[in-house]
């Protein structure tokens, strides 16, 4: 169970020192590549240490990842109505 939170806790971090780096694209690739490694992370740490962990880490991520948060409800938006 201290496996999957430590190497949340390691992705969180990476993901703030890669947000204070200077960046021509504006860190969309670094997304795309947080992305894919933090929603199995997400789905591993869930399975180990349970749901209200899981939500607690998709927060985190979520507040660090906004921007593709905020184009996707956007898009869901579009799509709905």
């Amino acid at each position: 169970m201290i496996l999957p939170l430590i190497l949340s806790l390691v992705w969180l971090i990476a993901a703030n020192l890669i947000g204070m780096l200077p960046s021509r694209d504006r860190h969309w690739r670094a997304a795309y590549v947080l992305i894919a490694i933090g929603v199995p992370l997400l789905g591993w740490t869930t399975y180990e240490a349970g749901p209200v962990v899981g939500l607690s880490l998709l927060a985190a991520g979520a507040s660090i990842l906004r921007w593709p948060v905020v184009y996707l409800w956007r898009w869901l938006r579009r799509q709905s109505g």
